[in-house]
């Protein structure tokens, strides 16, 4: 039995209306988490449209420089499933709270790393290759994040209230579509040689505070109640990666469709919107006369 299917069946968590000092402290950590992690998931997609192409695909068109850049941005979310996979296999057997710690680690160090990045010019092909492997991590991050981070909550919080609280962890994305975008609006500040030397860089540098704090917070929660009474009872699942896929097909596929549809429809409605409007308008930056 997964820690979902206890704290369903059987609710450990008094129904009560509000929430304890333990309770509100799940969810803020999950609501943060998740904001981190889409801040650094996001800077990177803005990234790609602005800089990218001339910063890692210079050999290129602009125009095709730029498509490149997007297409080593798809790496990330074709990274989410595994994330998902791996960290919710290993969080219905160790527990939420160390994958979720992990899972900020995670992408915190690539997306610091991406900042620490050579370019092009400096290392030639391995500099995209670079790109393209840190990108891949940051996916495999916020695929283990977004999922575990809600049924934190779920199993956390008072039954009666679960929809309402779990559903506050989605508002790591909009915090974290203003965060980006306001951190390149800012170094977008600067003269275009800094801006391209050093300049765009910050923004994926100044995750490892974020991430700092977001990791403090979280390693103060306790670990799901739900799990907890699975360990106890010597209940906890010894596959649940399989369990899922052979006990739970239909619900499993149902769940991957919804999500599918719902990333795929967000990113191009709020990314389109941002990445087709540059935040700057200089003609010596090639993606505003492209836009």
């Amino acid at each position: 039995m997964t820690p979902m299917e206890a704290v369903l069946e059987n609710p450990i968590v008094a129904p009560s209306q509000s929430l304890d000092r333990e309770q509100r402290k799940v969810v803020a950590s999950s609501v943060i988490g998740t904001t981190v992690e889409y801040y650094d998931f996001l800077i990177y997609g803005t990234a790609s449209a602005l800089l990218f192409n001339r910063l890692f695909f210079p050999s290129f068109d602009p125009i095709v420089g730029t498509i490149a850049a997007f297409a080593a941005h798809s790496v990330g979310f074709l990274a989410r499933p595994i994330g998902a996979a791996i960290f919710g296999h290993f969080g219905d057997r160790v527990g939420r709270k160390a994958m979720l710690s992990l899972t900020l680690v995670i992408m915190g160090l690539g997306t610091f790393l991406l900042g620490c990045l050579p370019t092009y010019d400096q290392v030639g092909v391995w500099a995209p290759i670079a790109l393209v492997t840190l990108r891949l991590l940051q996916g495999i991050g916020l695929g283990g994040e977004w999922g575990g981070a809600v049924l934190m909550v779920v199993e956390s919080v008072p039954s009666r209230r679960r929809g309402f609280f779990a559903s506050t962890v989605q508002l790591g994305y909009p915090i974290g579509v203003v965060a980006s975008t306001g951190a390149f609006a800012l170094v977008s500040l600067l003269p275009e040689a800094e801006l391209y030397a050093w300049g765009w860089r910050l923004p994926f540098l100044a995750s490892i505070f974020f991430v700092g704090i977001g990791l403090f917070i979280r390693l103060r929660v306790h670990e799901s109640p739900a799990f907890e009474r699975l360990k106890r009872q010597h209940a906890v699942a010894k596959l649940p990666l399989v369990e899922i896929l052979t006990r739970h097909p239909g619900t499993f596929l149902r769940a991957v469709g919804l999500k599918v549809s719902e990333v795929g429809f967000v990113n191009i409605l709020c990314k389109g919107r941002t990445n087709s409007r540059p935040l700057w308008r200089s003609k010596t930056r090639p993606m505003a006369a492209a836009a």
